[in-house]
């Protein structure tokens, strides 16, 4: 038995000294990450803040004036352009300087002093569907807020209906996408380094000295498996360092058993990353398979679009996607205090994934070594 600890410890001190002797390795392990993570979490973003509308008012009442103010001082617009017939609202539209179009008909502050309903019309460009979804409804709550409070100021409704949002009142998205970007980075970082592992070796050559080495094909796949434990773990915790400290995003989970969750994810992303790198004579061929894996992780994962918004298939396809079950724990242990029932229910499947991929992993690594 000090034997087999004896030649693992070994084993897994040369897997250290490849990552941290390569240079091409040590470039993509901590700062490139980070780097992505504060440029994804600008960037990958549903929020509309500077948006240009075209406003075509055909009315000289209060009632429209007032609209129009508010429209003009609302946070999330960034000008007015101001058209005056249909034609140059349609090439305001057409030539994607503005997002929405906005159409007040001559009779607006007439119907609204009669107390009828006022036929606005609000064009979007379909071009850009989400952010012209989100502003649509921006507009639409402004013109209720307009339309609730007469230009006098006296209230035309008695009772409002006030909305708040739980963990997150003030729907910040980056609240949302820190925690999910992380996990995906995490995800992209810990496979490659260990889809490159046994391709880097059959490549360079040194994977022959295996077959002849005094070592099992599982002390092979647990030398492999700790240096990326160990590396995906540590980016891990500083990808939530990260969001809790750059970001200022309320953590109010478990730290200790977010670690867990997140040592489960990272060992099922690594017998995949295993498999991939038993099956590829290259690095090249290693860098293909582990992107064609995790492109469609991150679409089915649940990170942009829901996961019962799928077809049935894909939906039963994404529960063996061990990232759909980490970007649950990650994000509510950030956002809301998960309780113990539930993260057992999602650590659960991790814990069947990686014992699933490490088991395939040791099978194909031991067909390549006899």
């Amino acid at each position: 038995m000090t034997l087999w600890f004896t030649t693992l410890l070994a084993l897994v001190h040369k897997e250290m000294l490849i990552i941290v002797r390569d240079p091409r390795t040590r470039a993509v392990l901590i700062v490139p990450p980070l780097v992505q993570l504060l440029v994804f979490s600008f960037a990958a973003t549903l929020d509309v803040n500077h948006a240009r509308i075209a406003l075509w008012n055909q009315d000289q009442g209060r009632w429209s004036a007032d609209l129009v103010e508010r429209i003009a001082h609302a946070s999330f617009i960034a000008g007015i352009d101001r058209v005056y017939s249909p034609r140059q609202l349609q090439n305001a539209m057409d030539g994607r300087k503005d997002l929405a179009a906005l159409s007040i008909p001559s009779n607006a502050s007439r119907l609204y002093a009669k107390g009828r309903t006022i036929p606005l019309q609000i064009l979007l460009d379909g071009r850009r569907a989400n952010s012209g979804g989100i502003l649509l409804a921006d507009l639409q709550n402004l013109i209720q807020a307009n339309s609730n409070i007469s230009s006098h100021g006296a209230h035309q409704q008695t009772e409002l209906v006030a909305l708040r949002f739980r963990y997150n009142p003030n729907l910040i998205y980056r609240w949302f996408i820190v925690p999910g970007v992380g996990g995906i980075l995490v995800t992209f970082i810990t496979m490659l380094l260990t889809a490159l592992s046994i391709a880097r070796e059959r490549e360079l050559g040194t994977f022959d000295q295996l077959l002849v080495a005094p070592c099992t094909p599982s002390q092979i796949i647990i030398a492999k498996v700790a240096p990326a434990l160990v590396i995906g773990t540590l980016l891990g915790m500083i990808m939530v360092a990260t969001g809790m400290i750059a970001f200022r995003i309320p953590f109010l989970g478990s730290l200790p058993a977010l670690l867990l969750s997140l040592m489960l994810y990272i060992l099922s992303v690594v017998g995949i990353g295993l498999m991939i790198s038993s099956v590829c004579a290259t690095q090249q061929q290693a860098m293909l398979g582990t992107f064609s894996f995790v492109v469609p992780s991150v679409l089915m994962s649940g990170f942009a679009t829901p996961t019962e918004n799928m077809p049935d298939v894909l939906q039963w396809l994404s529960m063996a996607i061990p990232l759909r079950y980490y970007l649950i724990v990650v994000e509510g242990s950030f956002l809301k205090d998960l309780p113990n029932t539930v993260l057992w229910h999602l650590d659960l499947p991790l814990l069947l994934i990686a014992v699933t991929t490490l088991t395939l992993a040791t099978i194909f690594v031991r067909r390549r070594l006899q």
